[in-house]
């Protein structure tokens, strides 16, 4: 049995697409791409799809079957050896399921991230103490002390993205839910996360709004989805929605613009990021 691979970066997906655009420009079937490395046509599709890590050598070969120049060949095989490289978070793998780690490199490389959050203040935006809570209440909480404090710190990681120079836009719209679901008997926990949400609600590359009880059911009111926009062309926009084994992974045109959809929708009608303040800081006063 092949030892498992780690989901791809954002990199090797990007490139991926680039070459089978390649291919195409050029006229030539995967069949025929397959013929000049002497593999099979799976084999060009997964490199396609970043379903493999990119060989340089089959690469090579490629980009000169499809008439790329020597600088141009020269310039995209740096992004490929980049690319290969490990992903910062490879280092939780013992912890991380594969379904996610495709998130985390999709959330470190999107210029903009949205999302919609019934239960929980998103990973991006939790404390260490409300993290661990959420964790030790869930599936998490069965496999042990070590293995959840694991989950602690691979979430800590994830945040440094929002301290970097140039950070996402995150704009997250949450459930009320979120503000009056208790994590913990300790009330400090709860007080301590209001305060992060309110010192990120200051900040310009954040947005976060409530929607309130009072208006009513709303087009979101299913389960927790992100979605990303990234500034490379090569990449669509993709929205993930996670269940409680697993995810997807969605860029069909038709799935993300109903998704953005509901987001736009959502916006227009949950507490604005000014009003969100006040519902802090009066859920905030209660501790």
């Amino acid at each position: 049995m092949s030892e498992r691979r780690p989901a791809p970066t954002v990199g090797q997906v990007v490139l991926g697409r680039r070459l089978q655009e390649l291919r195409e420009a050029a006229g030539l079937k995967r069949e025929e791409a397959a013929q000049v490395l002497r593999v099979a046509p799976a084999t060009v599709r997964r490199m396609e799809m970043a379903e493999v890590s990119l060989k340089i050598p089959y690469v090579q070969v490629l980009l000169e079957t499809y008439g790329v120049s020597e600088e141009e060949t020269e310039a995209f095989i740096a992004l490929a050896e980049e690319a290969n490289r490990p992903g910062w978070w490879q280092r939780f793998h013992d912890v991380l399921p594969e379904w996610f780690s495709l998130y985390v490199s999709l959330e470190g490389a999107a210029r903009i991230i949205r999302s919609y959050e019934p239960h929980f203040v998103p990973g991006l935006l939790q404390t260490e103490e409300y993290a661990r809570a959420v964790l030790e209440a869930g599936t998490i909480g069965q496999a042990g002390a070590e293995t959840i404090e694991r989950h602690v710190s691979l979430r800590m990681a994830r945040q440094r993205l929002l301290e970097r120079e140039n950070p996402p836009h995150l704009w997250v719209i949450m459930d009320e839910t979120v503000l009056r679901r208790p994590v913990s008997i300790r009330g400090e926990v709860m007080a301590e996360q209001l305060d992060k949400l309110l010192e990120f609600a200051e900040r310009d590359r954040v947005t976060l709004q409530i929607a309130e009880f009072a208006e009513g059911p709303h087009p979101g009111t299913y389960a927790p989805f992100s979605l990303f926009r990234f500034a490379e062309p090569e990449l669509p926009d993709m929205v993930f929605t996670e269940y409680l084994t697993g995810a997807l992974y969605l860029d069909s045109r038709k799935e993300v613009g109903t998704h953005l959809e509901v987001l736009d929708h959502m916006s227009a009608r949950s507490a604005s990021a000014e009003r969100t303040q006040k519902l802090l800081r009066d859920r905030r006063a209660d501790f």
